[in-house]
């Protein structure tokens, strides 16, 4: 049996960074809401432990309430910022609301030993981000850190294996969180086994096992769908249909690009231009979620017609990875972007079933799978890029024009970067709603602000922004402005992920 790890989320924005953190233990783990995953649920899914969310309730309100009874499941567990808040109040602590609210980067201090914090500097950085605060730790208890403004910054009682900590280890701005998050995962007992090397061929008899029939793969030419494809074709070889939709929303030249490398695998592959119906449908949307949702049901009926053409089709394989599922809403969790494959989906399916071999795996989890499996390192290494396109790198209503104009300002400013040699981990162009004043030719121009964003990440869920030379920036600004008509102006967006997101919308 595969040793797990549950990550019970109470609605936190850092959920799925938590749940990366314990993968990067070599420890498989999956992240469920409490709201439909009592006692009964965890007993049968048999954690070798518990990591408790934050959450932006207060456990003081009277419109949330959890069964105790979690606590008494005799496996370790651990309760970060509202789980901890939980943990505390769950067990005859005091939480109370803090008179000073903590958010950033803070200092705590050790005090004694502890099991969780073995390691962890005396005085070290962490990430706050609290209203609420535990005043009195449960009867048992011994407080193991505290800040100037939070008397109880981490407590534990090893005896009940429970251990709680304010802070948010999982984000990358506390320095020793990695020390943290191993500590606990010896504290459960994992042998950490959890490797790819065994996950492609677990995957391929299982998928030869349960596929009996022809399936389509949405095939977008990324590396999520580009490893659902090799999974599937070593699975059910000529039964699979790769179809690459031309939504005309892609970057400029992809569409020729994409076909051009597929063409030569040994896969029935169709390309579809579908930029008119996908154009059509949004004429006159601006609202970000439903660009996502229209974009969702027009590809699922671009392949339904596809798939009615090649006849007697049962599956549609798509290369949904856990982010994808986490960021499209957990129970109460907040909808951070619903993904096209995902909270886009329309309600009706005109198959029998969807396939989503990579639907449990982080995006480094899912390149390590394509190496597996002999892909090419230009495919495994491919940039990120959205489903909807360039349909959410268009703030506002999506035209022809500003497709245009998008296209050419992305591919001139990649053009610099890879020139220049600066490889970010996903760079791009995009074109806001507004408009400034500007001077062209002794003339005046009303023309669009262009967007660059250039970011650094190891797992796509939190981000910096590039320090790209000045020179290179002017250089590709001064190039949009001058050969990209409809640009009077460039900025650089220079936030981190959180607060913002990579794309725009």
């Amino acid at each position: 049996m595969m040793e797990k790890i549950l990550v019970l989320d109470f609605g936190g924005q850092y959920n799925q960074l938590i749940a990366r953190r314990v993968r990067e233990c070599n420890v498989y783990c999956e992240v469920h809401t409490y709201t439909k995953f009592g006692v009964d649920e965890i007993k049968k899914f048999d954690p070798r432990g518990i990591i408790l969310t934050g959450g932006p309730q207060s456990v003081n309100s009277d419109d949330f309430s959890v069964d105790e009874k979690i606590f008494a499941l005799d496996v370790p567990i651990l309760g970060i910022c509202f789980g901890a808040q939980l943990m505390a109040k769950a067990l005859s602590g005091r939480v109370e609301s803090a008179p000073t609210s903590e958010f950033g980067r803070t200092e705590i201090d050790r005090i004694g030993g502890s099991r969780l914090l073995d390691g962890v500097s005396a005085r070290s950085t962490v990430w706050m981000s609290h209203n609420d605060r535990i005043i009195d730790a449960p009867r048992g208890f011994k407080i193991t850190a505290s800040t100037a403004n939070c008397p109880i910054a981490a407590m534990e009682n090893p005896e009940r294996k429970l251990y709680a900590v304010q802070f948010h280890p999982e984000v990358v701005h506390t320095v020793d969180g990695k020390i943290i998050f191993d500590n606990f995962i010896n504290l459960c007992g994992c042998a950490r086994d959890w490797q790819m090397k065994s996950f492609a061929a677990e995957k391929i008899s299982e998928l030869r096992s349960t596929i009996k029939g022809r399936a389509l793969c949405a095939l977008s030419g990324g590396v999520d769908s580009s490893v659902a494809a090799a999974l599937m074709s070593k699975a059910i070889g000529k039964n699979l249909t790769c179809v690459f939709v031309d939504h005309g929303l892609l970057r400029k030249n992809e569409a020729d690009e994409v076909e051009a490398v597929f063409k030569n695998f040994d896969l029935n592959f169709i390309r579809v231009d579908a930029s008119k119906r996908f154009l059509d449908r949004l004429s006159g949307v601006t609202e970000p979620e439903r660009k996502r949702k229209i974009i969702g049901e027009e590809f699922i009926r671009v392949f339904e017609a596809e798939a009615k053409k090649i006849g007697a089709v049962e599956y549609l394989v798509q290369g949904t990875i856990y982010p994808d599922v986490i960021e499209s809403g957990l129970g109460k969790a907040a909808v951070i972007k619903s993904h096209h494959n995902v909270g886009g989906l329309p309600d009706h399916v005109d198959f029998k079933a969807i396939v989503e071999p990579l639907r449990m795996l982080f995006k480094d989890e899912v390149r390590a799978v394509g190496r597996e499996l002999g892909l090419d390192e230009k495919i495994v290494s491919r940039q990120p890029f959205p489903g909807p396109g360039l349909g959410i790198r268009i703030i506002g209503e999506v035209t022809a024009d500003k497709i245009k104009i998008v296209q050419d300002a992305d591919a001139i400013f990649r053009a610099e970067l890879e020139s220049a040699g600066v490889m970010s981990n996903q760079y791009f162009a995009a074109l806001t709603n507004m408009r400034s004043v500007g001077v062209m030719g002794d003339g005046r121009t009303y023309d669009y602000a262009i967007v660059l964003r250039a970011v650094e990440t190891t797992d796509f869920m939190t981000a910096t922004a590039s320090k790209i030379p000045w020179e290179i920036l002017s250089r590709a600004a001064d190039r949009i402005v001058n050969e990209v008509a409809g640009v009077n102006r460039v900025l650089y967006d220079c936030t981190s992920k959180p607060p913002s997101t990579i794309e725009l919308e």
